[in-house]
């Protein structure tokens, strides 16, 4: 490409990314905590940011039994909004929130016992102790009481290192939609597994650091579930060439590589070009620009 061409063809696609960097994605998390740090939370969050798919964290306590709170009554603690069933719950959760917030990010107990994460259903609870914690299904709940007291030994043993593997800022900016589905719907496990993207199924779906991630399969649901952060894209699934320049900007699924393991969408042919001219070059300032990048559109 000439000098000129390759001018012009920068200037449009500065122009488009420009177009694009007020607009797309949403802030997941914790806005009351979003100062720059390298600190890490791992809060099991829906699309909206809010934790036990809205069900009342203080109502455990008290009623004994999950009640959905309501959105009126909302708070915000480690990363995660939660909802409260009256302002009398607020309150107490207010008052003492590390009393209250379920343990280990409100994920899965007996995943967290076998070094794992998984999500969970808010019907599947008990209080241990004075915590919180949740299960995933009958299966985990079972397994999980075959050695309670040891397996809850395994899992605060493990929580430390996978909120360090697993773990996310606590406000993160992610390209999703308004229902919080990631890569219009391609399951990111494909890119690895298939050698490209493939549309998952909504009957396959799984939640993670607020995204809603579709699958092909099982299989390719399981995979996920062992290693999320191997599988979810850089950059927020941004595009990597727009953040390499300080920019955000929305991406073509199809537009894809991985790069050491990681997995790389781009807005257009164009930014692909662009950016494998200096691949290795533009991922580091990719990487290097992108914390503050969401931390700018999400303050």
């Amino acid at each position: 490409m000439n000098t000129r061409i390759k001018f012009a063809a920068l200037l449009l696609l500065g122009a488009s990314l420009a177009a694009c960097e007020s607009g797309p994605g949403r802030c997941i998390g914790d806005g009351a905590i979003v100062e720059m740090s390298d600190e890490k939370v791992l809060v099991n969050l829906d699309q909206d940011g809010v934790a036990i798919q809205g069900y009342d964290p203080v109502a455990y306590f008290t009623d004994n039994k999950p009640i959905q709170g309501d959105a009126k009554f909302r708070s915000n603690y480690g990363g995660a909004a939660y909802y409260f069933a009256s302002a009398e719950h607020k309150a107490a959760f207010d008052a003492a929130p590390a009393k209250y917030a379920p343990q280990f990010g409100g994920y899965c107990a007996y995943a967290a016992s076998i070094d794992t994460i998984s999500p969970i259903d808010p019907k599947f609870f008990e209080i241990v102790d004075g915590r919180l914690l949740l299960q995933h299904n009958q299966r985990a709940w079972d397994a999980w009481h075959k050695d309670a007291a040891g397996n809850l030994v395994k899992a605060d043993k493990n929580w430390p290192g996978l909120v360090a593997k697993d773990g996310a800022p606590p406000r993160i900016l992610l390209n999703v939609d308004e229902k919080g589905l990631a890569l219009e719907g391609y399951d990111p496990t494909s890119y690895f597994i298939d050698g490209k993207p493939l549309k998952g199924s909504p009957m396959l779906a799984r939640q993670f650091q607020g995204a809603t991630y579709y699958f092909v399969d099982v299989d390719h649901k399981n995979a996920f579930e062992k290693e999320p952060v191997k599988y979810v894209p850089q950059f927020g699934g941004f595009c990597g060439y727009a953040a390499s320049i300080n920019k955000v900007s929305t991406v073509n699924p199809e537009i894809w590589q991985l790069v050491d393991g990681h997995l790389v969408l781009q807005h257009t042919p164009k930014a692909y070009a662009l950016f494998n001219e200096d691949l290795a070059g533009n991922y580091v300032k990719a990487e290097k620009y992108w914390p503050g990048l969401a931390h700018r559109r999400c303050e």
